[in-house]
């Protein structure tokens, strides 16, 4: 049974009669009384479910759910309270999950994680991430962009936002990678985001990051490997243009795959109109993946990703 906490400040105390929203995910082994024991602990401590997604895979017999809940001014007064902290509702919670030997976690609605982005000279998937952080469209907090070079660096700054350059070659790779981790604690990292970084995780990086570092990649790979995919693609007469988001781990490019984009394209595209399209399909895949990745929607199942929307 493992429970997942995050590293970021709790939000502050919910106000007596005000509600506060929180999201609830498990997996475990599927059984019968998961949902009972689940929505009876909700029940008890006088919660509303907002909403509720779940999906049990027959093959593996594997149970996933992710509850969106409310609690406070609803509760029950026999309850002797208001409402309950997270933390409250973790303790409580861990029984439950203990009984099913769950792996879970309980967090409070919204809360921002912390994101630390990887970029090297194209610029388009890590300006679409700085817009939409700033905005509030997903819900992240971008505390640190790393570079192997200097190109992005004034958009970073004019987002007031720490920029660093960690030059990579062969050997200052291990340096490099170093003090990416020494970064990655230094700012509470909870999640990576390679918004096309152009340099190979080591295996041993891979394996500190695993499970919370995302990359994104053209769709066309393995077919057109190398430089300028997207002219060779044209060589090549394709007819859609993709992108994948996925998890890392040791295999270049071929970790848990979250989400992926296609847009159909014919022969009046250009090189560089394929090159135009890639760009919008890498951001879109990119951000989807990051945003269900922060709401907590994404349970992992071997090599493959479970998604709640």
């Amino acid at each position: 049974m493992t429970a997942q906490t995050p590293n970021s400040p709790e939000p502050a105390a919910v106000e007596p009669g005000a509600t506060a929203e929180h999201i609830l995910t498990v997996d475990c082994v599927e059984s019968p009384g998961i949902v009972h024991s689940v929505s009876g602990f909700l029940l008890n401590h006088g919660c509303d479910i907002l909403d509720i997604k779940q999906y049990g895979d027959k093959g593996q017999r594997h149970f996933f759910m992710r509850v969106h809940f409310s609690s406070g001014s609803s509760s029950d007064a026999s309850l002797g309270q208001d409402s309950f902290s997270t933390e409250d509702l973790r303790r409580d919670f861990t029984p439950v999950a203990e009984k099913w030997e769950m792996n879970w976690q309980l967090e409070p609605h919204g809360r921002k994680r912390r994101v630390l982005v990887m970029v090297s000279k194209m610029g388009h998937c890590l300006n679409d991430l700085l817009f939409r952080a700033r905005t509030g469209d997903i819900p992240v907090e971008i505390v640190a962009v790393v570079s192997n070079h200097r190109d992005q660096e004034g958009l970073v700054q004019w987002h007031g936002i720490p920029f660093f350059h960690l030059p990579v070659t062969k050997d200052t790779k291990p340096e490099a990678e170093a003090r990416l981790m020494e970064l990655v604690d230094a700012f509470d990292v909870e999640l990576v985001v390679l918004a096309r970084y152009m340099q190979v995780l080591s295996d041993e990086l891979s394996a500190q990051l695993a499970g919370r570092t995302i990359n994104i990649h053209h769709s066309f790979l393995p077919s057109f490997k190398g430089a300028k995919p997207y002219h060779q693609a044209y060589d090549r007469g394709v007819k859609t243009v993709g992108a994948t988001a996925h998890y890392v781990n040791a295999e270049l490019d071929e970790g848990p795959i979250i989400s992926q984009q296609v847009i159909e394209v014919d022969h009046t595209y250009t090189a560089d109109d394929l090159v135009a399209v890639g760009r919008d399909a890498e951001c879109a895949a990119l951000r989807n993946a990051v945003r269900w990745h922060c709401e907590g929607r994404i349970l992992l199942l071997g090599n493959r990703t479970v998604i709640l929307r």
